[in-house]
């Protein structure tokens, strides 16, 4: 296992895993892209998981794809867990900043930029993959108005090929996916996790479950596959039913004890059985039995 790295580092912004995010699903598997080619556009990535205001500010992560000192090209990855309509006016967004940017640098350096969308959603992207798709264009329009398309990828629906395209830590991600889809559970991986902080972090991101990243806090009880790590989610998933089911426990007994003494007071009192069921909002059957067992 790799060192252990900082929950605060996305995933995908780990130079291995973008390589091979876009090695895996553009290239079919073929390492044109090596992870010492890859410059970042800033100092920190983030999940944004639909917020659709953070959306609007900045890319979910983004590098420079570079050979030597020439730029090949800016690569973006946005990460999808709903199915987004406008996806294609926020990409060209994203897309057209790059773009202007290059215009208003001093030097004229000129370089293409790429984004791909990784929709994580057990149901396939059938919204719009372009701009044309966003809107409804008169006939007579159309010749006019430029079309914008994005790439968006069905991560539960790579097939097994696909899949084992990755050789990164993104491999892990896409299988669970897969397999979700597939046979509605998951039969954990026993590959070695290479950044565990940031993968069960994104895997909590991504199922809106926090027992993932709880499996590694404090670095307490360090994980190194999925094996582990699913034993450690269903460990704490048990520990907070029990605990939950105490606590019922607890106050359905506090409660009958509650009802217990008040029968009893009003029987002391002389109250008849049907005196007493209207007072405690109880069947006179239930006062009945509890007056016999006192």
């Amino acid at each position: 296992m790799g060192e252990q790295d900082s929950t605060e580092k996305v995933l995908e912004d780990y130079n291995d895993v973008f390589a091979d995010i876009v090695n895996g699903l553009l290239f079919y598997g073929k390492e044109i892209i090596h992870e010492d080619q890859l410059v970042n556009t800033k100092d920190k990535s983030q999940y944004k998981a639909d917020d659709t205001k953070l959306h609007e500010q900045e890319r979910d992560i983004a590098k420079f794809w570079k050979k030597r000192k020439i730029r090949i090209a800016l690569c973006g990855i946005e990460n999808q867990t709903d199915i987004d309509i406008d996806m294609p006016l926020r990409v060209m967004g994203y897309d057209g900043a790059a773009y202007r940017s290059q215009l208003l640098a001093d030097n004229k350096e000129r370089y293409p930029v790429i984004t791909i969308v990784l929709h994580f959603g057990m149901k396939r992207w059938r919204r719009p993959h372009s701009l044309l798709e966003c809107f409804r264009v008169p006939k007579y329009l159309k010749p006019y108005v430029n079309d914008y398309k994005i790439h968006v990828f069905d991560i539960a629906y790579l097939t097994d090929e696909q899949v084992n395209y990755f050789k990164s830590d993104f491999k892990i991600v896409a299988d669970y996916f897969v397999q979700k889809r597939k046979n509605k559970d998951y039969k954990p991986s026993k590959d070695t996790i290479k950044h565990v902080d940031a993968l069960l972090k994104l895997m909590s991101v991504l199922t809106k479950d926090d027992r993932y990243i709880k499996a590694q806090e404090n670095g307490k009880g360090s994980v190194r596959n999925m094996c582990e790590a699913l034993d450690k989610v269903e460990a704490r998933g048990r520990a907070a039913g029990e605990a939950i089911g105490r606590a019922a426990g607890e106050a359905i007994g506090r409660a009958a004890g509650e009802l217990k003494g008040k029968i009893e007071a009003y029987a002391d009192m002389n109250l008849s059985i049907p005196e007493i069921a209207k007072k405690v909002n109880v069947s006179e059957e239930e006062v009945q039995r509890i007056l016999e067992n006192l």
